[in-house]
């Protein structure tokens, strides 16, 4: 199924076809050659410019009825359409009809009618040209152009790292003297001693108690002699 829409691309109110002789060289066609342009002409109608998809149709039809005079596919690589050498309002065209073809002349009474017919045409020749570049380019594989970034280090350059908080500098915490100067406590007391600690103080005390308690009891030994 044809998904593609016409689009028309120029409407000309009035245009003209003329018979024209064959060329006889490779120079060119003259409008001059054509006979009388004011009288001569073999048909007199409306011109259109179709464009469907990327096929482009210049169609000549009747002004009153519609009806299609002939036809000119355009192919901005093939001598389709030619303008003549000697005016910039006559063109020669290749018409196309059941596979028979033939060159019939083409002209306008107003030069601003043959601008916009030669500006219609090259527009449709630039959208051709912008397809097939993007039907290029997708075929080609993808190319990072962007220019890459030098990381390394040049000559005298260094590289500073900071780790966390090793670079701070640990503030001294207050010692007892200080708290109690500053604040005015009293300082906590030490712990009591343990039932080990208590019982070597103990032998200690003992130890320098026994010497002494000798000579007391001689005394008492001694008294009890005399008592006797």
């Amino acid at each position: 199924m044809d998904t593609e829409f016409e689009s028309v691309l120029l409407v000309i109110r009035e245009c003209f076809v003329y018979k024209i002789p064959p060329r006889t060289a490779a120079r060119g066609y003259r409008a001059g050659e054509w006979g009388d342009l004011a009288t001569s002409f073999a048909w007199k109608g409306r011109l259109r410019i179709i464009g469907k998809g990327s096929a482009c149709i210049i169609r000549l039809e009747d002004g009153e009825t519609g009806d299609i005079f002939a036809e000119c596919p355009y192919d901005p690589a093939s001598n389709s359409v030619e303008g003549v050498l000697d005016s910039s309002r006559y063109f020669v065209l290749k018409v196309e009809s059941e596979g028979r073809r033939a060159f019939i002349g083409m002209g306008f009474q107003e030069r601003s009618d043959a601008f916009d017919f030669n500006v219609a045409l090259q527009d449709h020749a630039k959208h051709l040209r912008a397809e097939k570049e993007a039907e290029r380019r997708q075929a080609e594989p993808k190319v990072d152009n962007t220019p890459k970034k030098d990381y390394s280090l040049k000559d005298g350059q260094t590289i500073s790292i900071s780790i966390g908080n090793m670079g701070k500098r640990s503030r001294p915490r207050p010692t007892d003297t200080q708290t109690t100067g500053s604040s005015g406590l009293v300082p906590l007391l030490p712990p009591p001693p343990s039932a080990a600690q208590v019982k070597q103080q103990q032998q200690q005390q003992q130890l320098y108690q026994t010497p002494s308690s000798a000579p007391q009891q001689q005394r008492s030994n001694t008294d009890l002699l005399f008592d006797l």
